[in-house]
């Protein structure tokens, strides 16, 4: 029998937060050249960072280097993206940020670098490309602070009251399914421990275990196959995992997230996750979604 839910989502770590870090807000201008290197912008884990641009963006052309994986909140307006990453970045650690604008006005995009600093972490940027009228500034002011309000709000609804609100989960709840064949071989140096199959109306979730073996290379999952039993394929949306990596011994929660789903619940899937070169799987999966 289908166990019927009305909450569930995958545990993150989490991180703890140095005691001294100080939250700033600050202005960034541009160079004028597109290829040379952009400013760094500070985050932290747990905290989310607002970077507001002066000019629409072009929101589909927005790259985030490491966003299924390193982050848990990444959202993004039409002059505003908003980043929270779930763990804080190393030592010598940084990832890209590319914007695209839409008015054509030069730099037509930008590289933004993302590091962590431990005793200060950037709340609110303010990136501009060009000096501005006393005018439009303060258009682009009330523009951008609605929009953070609006984010704020939004990202404020989490939790069981998020999951109603946006639709997630709706009267008839979630379906939750173990996985009955677990495989007792390793592939990889990586070992499957346990899972789950969750389907809702609107989406659909495996929750994979995983242990990394003593002795392997740190592992980290960058995509997945799904597929149905005939051997058509399952567009993959997202696959994140509650640590950056694992090192040599440690275990993890891998979740893996198909498309809206345009099948009866219920169906048998087969599921494959692998690392960027794709040489490191888990063993094959059979899930129910």
């Amino acid at each position: 029998m289908p166990l019927t839910l009305l909450f569930t989502g995958a545990t993150v770590a989490a991180q703890p937060q140095p005691r001294s870090r100080e939250r700033q807000e600050r202005r960034v201008t541009l160079p004028s050249n597109p290829d040379e290197p952009g400013p760094e912008v500070s985050v932290a884990a747990g905290i989310v960072t607002y970077l507001r641009f002066d000019a629409p963006l072009d929101r589909a052309a927005i790259e985030v280097e490491g966003r299924s994986v390193r982050f848990r909140w990444v959202e993004v307006g039409d002059t505003i993206l908003c980043l929270e990453p779930s763990v804080d970045l190393g030592a010598e650690e940084k990832l890209v940020v590319r914007v695209r604008y839409r008015d054509g006005a030069s730099p037509a995009k930008v590289t933004l670098v993302l590091v962590t600093h431990p005793g200060v972490v950037d709340k609110e940027v303010e990136v501009v490309r060009r000096p501005r009228t006393l005018e439009a500034l303060e258009a682009a002011l009330a523009e951008s602070q609605a929009e953070v309000t609006a984010l704020k709000a939004q990202s404020g609804a989490s939790g069981p009251a998020g999951l109603i609100f946006s639709g997630r989960i709706d009267r008839e709840g979630v379906q939750v399914r173990r996985i009955e064949k677990v495989p007792t071989f390793t592939r990889g140096g990586l070992e499957v421990t346990d899972g789950m199959g969750y389907r809702a109306g609107p989406w659909a979730l495996a929750v994979i275990h995983v242990r990394n073996l003593p002795g392997e290379k740190p592992w980290r999952p960058v995509s997945a196959l799904l597929t149905r039993q005939d051997g058509s394929p399952v567009k993959v949306r997202t696959v994140e995992m509650d640590k950056a990596q694992l090192g040599p011994g440690e275990a993890g929660v891998v979740a893996v997230e198909p498309d809206a789903p345009f099948w009866e619940a219920g169906q048998v899937f087969l599921l494959q996750v692998m690392d960027k070169s794709g040489a490191r799987q888990i063993p094959r999966l059979e899930v129910v979604l």
